[in-house]
């Protein structure tokens, strides 16, 4: 088996690229068009997308069947009874009925794929009662395919998405088997989406924003949960506007802590990319969980 690509094996350009495709500012013939000029010793530049992109089976530290769990497919409705948003909800099957703190897990712009789902049964196996939604519900779920899932993610109305998930919210606090405490972590799209949740949820318990887009720096002062922020190293598209907001969170006197990860790439906790960095993900996600334990117990 030939070495695994890390980050380090492409040229920050291609990576820059591969982030604007990745957030739909180039679309993929305009990805195929740049990407060609990296191409070298017989390379093409379809190649270089193909070894950039997702293999979710290289990914998966937790067997979707691995009997130290019990998963589900849960609907989350709405007041008036219709499905709200669908999502995968995890817990340890040691628990049995009892109450757990909860978090609630977003993903990235291209719905619940089998990362997400792979990162919610982590969380169980650490102890919590994990929820990802899935914002694709409407549109029929995540369509197993990546390109086809960032195209229908750009479709959906975000105001009726961000009501899907803070009904997610008062769903999860609600279960008889959880203890009332939720925590929230995201990724990229679902980063920008905790850090939403923490402006919006002055009874949030704890927010873990991985490499997500800041509020306005007049959000701030909304801000009640203890916030954790990590962020790439290299990752400009997100970090320019963290300053600001973090001057805001100093001011309102909001308890935070931002790790910055150095050398990093955008998306460097998702193991199922070259742009993995798997010292810092596996530093992030103990500092993750540790925070998880202190403020949801």
């Amino acid at each position: 088996m030939p070495p695994r690509l890390t980050a380090q094996d492409f040229d920050q350009e291609l990576l820059i690229l591969f982030d604007a495709y990745v957030h739909g500012d180039v679309d993929r013939r305009g990805f195929l068009d740049k990407a060609q000029r990296f191409a070298k010793a017989g390379a093409t530049a379809a190649g270089l997308l193909a070894a950039l992109s997702p293999d979710f089976a290289m990914g998966q530290q937790v067997s979707p069947d691995d009997a130290r769990l019990k998963t589900e497919w849960a609907t989350v409705p709405t007041e008036g009874g219709e499905v709200a948003i669908k999502g995968y909800l995890a817990r340890p099957a040691a628990a049995g009925r009892n109450r757990l703190p909860a978090v609630l897990v977003i993903h990235e712009n291209r719905g619940l794929n089998p990362h997400i789902e792979d990162i919610t049964r982590r969380l169980a196996l650490d102890g919590f009662m994990a929820f990802a939604p899935d914002a694709l519900t409407p549109l029929g779920g995540y369509p197993g395919d990546e390109d086809k899932a960032r195209a229908a993610f750009a479709t959906l109305d975000q105001s009726k998405t961000r009501a899907a998930f803070l009904l997610s919210v008062k769903w999860l606090r609600a279960r008889p088997d959880g203890s009332g405490k939720l925590g929230a972590v995201g990724f990229c799209y679902g980063g920008g989406i905790v850090h939403w949740l923490a402006t919006e949820l002055p009874d949030l318990n704890a927010a873990v924003p991985f490499y997500g887009n800041s509020p306005a720096p007049e959000l701030a002062a909304r801000v009640k949960a203890p916030l954790m922020v990590q962020l790439a190293g290299v990752d400009e598209r997100i970090n320019a506007a963290w300053p600001a907001y973090e001057a805001a969170l100093k001011a309102a006197g909001v308890r935070h802590e931002m790790h910055q990860y150095a050398g990093t790439q955008h998306g460097f906790n998702n193991d199922t990319t070259p742009r993995h960095d798997a010292a810092a993900a596996r530093l992030a996600w103990e500092r993750t969980i540790a925070f998880f334990r202190r403020h949801l117990a």
